[in-house]
Order: C-alpha cells, then structure tokens, then sequence
C-alpha cells in the first residue's frame, strides 16, 4: 500500500509534533537540574496548572516558586525521563513520562525519587507548551551515603 501526499504530510506533522514534546519533556530535566528558570516560557504556558506533593501552583511565577522552594536544601538534582507515552489529539495532547531524580545534599549525602509526570499540552504560536503537570510520587529513599 502506498501513501498518498494527504497521508504524508500527515505522518511527517505527527512524527515532527512527537519529536518536538519528546523534546520538551527532556528540557523539563534540564529546567529543573539547571534551575533555568529564565526559560520556563519556552516549556509552559502562561496559565499552567502543576501540582506534587509539594502543592499546587497556577503560572509560571507560582511553578517557579514551587519548584525552586522545593530544592532549597538540595545542592544539586539529576532528573532522567524515560517511557515517554505521546497521545495527539491535534493541537492538544498527553504525555506521560516516568521520572527517576538524584538528589545530591551535599558531598556526603544523596536520595532517589521515582515518579511519574502526566503532562497535558498544547501547540501554540510559539510550539508545543505545557498547560498542565501532575507529578505521581512512586518511590523516595531516604538519605544515603555516598559513594561517589
């Protein structure tokens, strides 16, 4: 069977608009890793609704604040995404991605986190943005040693 140009150009939108959140859900690790919170437009919109164990926040300024409290007796954190499950729905869609984070205290102590981000989003003038984030805490160790 052989696509005609109306299923090309479809499958070349879905492959590209797949390819593109794909890329937002990796940049949302670096956002939080990197603390760039300069670029939180570039990954949420301006009405963004997110809530964790942490609470709840509504825009950007309040996810900010609710992730950078979040961090403040954390040196640095290391956050890995991986099962990322796409589902388009034209200019919407959701995305589901399990989270393993490192949370390095200091040069002595560590923890993991495991969870789950249940992304909602939408493609706006500027592309592909977050609209909605749930985190679904699955696992938290306690502090550990570290080893390196």
């Amino acid at each position: 069977m052989s696509l005609d140009s109306t299923d090309t150009a479809t499958l070349i939108r879905e492959l590209a608009d797949r390819a593109a959140l794909d890329d937002l859900v990796a940049r949302h690790s670096v956002w939080i890793d990197e603390a760039r919170w300069d670029q939180t437009d570039r990954l949420f919109t301006d009405d963004v609704v997110a809530s964790s164990l942490r609470g709840e926040a509504h825009g950007i300024e309040a996810l900010i604040a609710l992730v950078d409290k979040g961090h403040d007796t954390i040196a640095s954190t290391l956050h890995n995404k991986t099962g990322v499950i796409i589902d388009l729905d034209g200019d919407t869609a959701t995305v589901r991605a399990h989270d393993i984070g490192v949370f390095i205290y200091d040069d002595e102590t560590a923890a993991i986190a495991a969870g789950i981000h249940h992304y909602r989003a939408r493609r706006t003038e500027d592309g592909w943005r977050f609209d909605r984030l749930r985190v679904e805490p699955v696992a938290l160790t306690t502090a550990l040693d570290r080893a390196l």
